[in-house]
């Protein structure tokens, strides 16, 4: 589909999806947004719902200005995903072991590592610039530094959540590695302590909403906030190379007499603030639960942990900051689908995937997510299908 265009405060909303199947939360926050002063553009993907701070499916484009809780508490949230020269039929008809061998490689829920990970051990591990990121620590908000010793334990570790691992086979029968994560809970604690400064700012307290909140270009708390924001996004990027080649490493053990190799990895952030520029004008572009899409650019769009998910190449439509959705979106909150569904209802759903199917992990049922299919139909003017996935192990906290 092409975007509807709905009328906002200062600027149209740009919807890639029927506005009236959007429940009137999200539609409010979005009406919010459009009401910024600094507003450039706002576009809002087929995953669109209701989020904590902004909009979960929205791309907020604004001019000398960023809104922390817009970004999130999951600083640099995103997937990576690689292909392997593994096949369907290199499996076991067992995948229990395999399960319980990537949870004792990669922490979950809280977990950590009890020594931190040594990058230089894995093979063609891009090591150059990871003193200098470690380096930088010391510059970040005087409220974190404590942290450093967690943040270094925490770094290649999967957290909760929606977070997950997985054991993908695509339509050819090839394999797949794929996970999700962010900037653990250092990026938390970074998000949480600029949102309290930004809402204190007198610029923003006559906001109809105090968690768009905004810091303005040329001020101590911008430049404080964008050094913090952009070490934040690497050590996302940077946890999820750590956790694949700890994967990849996995799958070297149990499979060795396949002599596994693996195609470039694929990564892609989904909360986070990019500098770029459009018709002239450069801007700060938040995607708050969205992906880059440039002409070329490759993404992963995943479903739910019983469902598909899609490898992506960009088709760079401006109209939508160059932008995707980021998953399948939820269309109903944790809260409602542990009231809705039980363990039993996660077993039918999850058939076929080695998994957990316990009380803990019934909020992150596939009933409880948009149908990915209709997710990924409604954005063909924005992407192009690569690869389709449907994961046979899938680890979560």
């Amino acid at each position: 589909m092409t975007y509807t265009e709905v009328p906002g405060a200062r600027v149209p909303i740009r919807m890639w999806t029927d506005p009236a199947a959007v429940e009137g939360q999200a539609m409010q926050q979005l009406y919010n947004v459009s009401s910024l002063p600094w507003i450039s553009g706002l576009a809002v993907m087929p995953d669109v719902h209701y989020g904590k701070g902004a909009t979960v499916g929205s791309v907020i484009a604004m001019r000398d200005a960023v809104c922390p809780a817009a970004v999130g508490v999951d600083i640099g949230c995103g997937m990576s995903a690689v292909k392997t020269s593994l096949t369907a039929n290199d499996l076991p008809g067992d995948l229990s072991r395999l399960r319980s061998r990537i949870e004792q490689a990669i922490p979950v829920g809280r977990g950590m590592h009890a020594e931190p990970v040594d990058p230089g051990r894995f093979h063609g591990f891009p090591t150059a610039g990871w003193d200098d990121f470690w380096s930088r620590f010391d510059g970040l908000a005087e409220a974190v530094r404590f942290r450093r010793e967690r943040a270094v334990a925490q770094m290649g570790t999967l957290g909760s959540g929606n977070h997950f691992v997985e054991f993908c086979l695509d339509e050819e029968g090839a394999v797949w590695l794929m996970l999700h994560s962010g900037s653990r809970n250092i990026g938390k604690e970074l998000a949480e302590h600029h949102i309290g400064v930004a809402q204190k700012l007198p610029h923003n307290q006559g906001l109809v909403d105090r968690d768009l909140a905004v810091f303005v270009a040329q001020t101590p708390q911008m430049a404080a906030y964008r050094d913090d924001l952009f070490w934040a996004q690497e050590y996302a990027r940077l946890n999820r190379a750590v956790m694949m080649a700890l994967f990849q490493d996995v799958v070297r053990r149990e499979f060795k007499k396949a002599g596994v190799t693996f195609d470039p990895v694929i990564s892609c952030h989904h909360n986070y603030v990019a500098e770029e520029t459009y018709e002239g004008v450069e801007m700060l572009v938040t995607r708050k639960g969205a992906i880059r899409a440039g002409r070329g650019d490759l993404g992963i769009i995943p479903g739910s942990m019983g469902t598909g998910s899609y490898i992506v190449r960009g088709l760079g439509n401006e109209a939508a900051f160059n932008s995707a959705s980021h998953g399948a979106g939820r269309r109903m909150s944790r809260n409602a689908a542990k009231k809705r569904f039980t363990t039993r209802d996660l077993e039918e759903q999850t058939r076929g995937v080695e998994c957990r199917k316990d009380s803990g992990v019934v909020d992150e049922i596939p009933g409880a997510y948009k149908p990915i299919e209709k997710v990924i139909d409604q954005q063909k003017d924005l992407v192009e299908v690569v690869a389709k996935l449907k994961q046979v192990v899938c680890v979560k906290g």
